[in-house]
């Protein structure tokens, strides 16, 4: 009886825990339907707002952000034309629905982002193919090589300018070239002539300059020798 009770109450206990392991199922925000139909009531009223031009007529700050991202795509995505289809992953309390939209040039998702049972974000992002993709990569590559290349260059012509910068400041900053002062030319010379006197009549004068030449000749006496007229040249004053 006792080996009954106690397999009794083993099984009771291991009954009581796998009930307790089990966790109740979480219930979504909103069901798939109700997903779908919040879904295309957003796009609508967002497509609308937009063809009407009513921005000024809005004043949710979430509202006026879808907006702009709807008119922003619409370059790319062209005229709505209808919705493909709506999917949703939801909890108790966040969520995102995606709305597949059709437009004329390409397809855009308009995704509705659910935070804590309010619409935080609406934005519209449109689909592009793979050579689209790629091609705007090619572009953006070049596009960045090109930037850094002009950049490149543009410091080396900085550069190559370091070597003139030396030479237009000394340019600038040169002193002025000192005025040279030239001496005052030297007075001329002033010679006054003194007038030559005749001393021809001095007959002992002749006489010593006569003795002087025959001694430097040679000669024992001056008989051979007549003297004519004797000159006396003045001194030049230096003025």
């Amino acid at each position: 009886m006792k080996k009954w009770l106690l397999v009794l109450g083993m099984i009771t206990c291991m009954l009581g825990l796998t009930a307790c392991g089990q966790e109740e199922e979480a219930t979504p925000l909103m069901t798939e339907e109700e997903a779908d139909t919040l879904g295309r009531q957003v796009v609508e009223t967002i497509n609308q707002y937009a063809i009407l031009n009513a921005k000024d007529q809005v004043s949710d700050q979430v509202t006026l952000s879808a907006l702009d991202s709807w008119e922003a795509a619409a370059e790319d995505m062209g005229d709505y034309v209808e919705i493909l289809g709506v999917e949703s992953e939801l909890d108790e309390k966040d969520g995102v629905i995606d709305i597949r939209v059709k437009g004329s040039l390409r397809e855009a998702i308009v995704e509705i982002v659910i935070e804590r049972n309010a619409i935080t974000t609406i934005s519209t992002n449109v689909e592009y193919t793979f050579g689209e993709k790629m091609q705007k990569a090619g572009l953006n590559t070049l596009l960045g090589m090109g930037t850094v290349f002009c950049v490149l260059i543009l410091i080396s012509l900085i550069i190559s300018c370091f070597g003139f910068i030396p030479k237009i400041q000394a340019k600038f900053t040169k002193a002025p070239a000192k005025t040279e002062v030239k001496p005052a030319p030297a007075a001329p010379v002033v010679s006054a002539a003194v007038p030559e006197e005749d001393l021809t009549d001095d007959l002992e004068l002749v006489a010593v300059i006569a003795a002087a030449i025959a001694a430097s000749e040679g000669a024992s006496s001056t008989d051979g020798f007549v003297v004519r007229s004797i000159r006396r040249a003045g001194r030049r004053q230096h003025a």
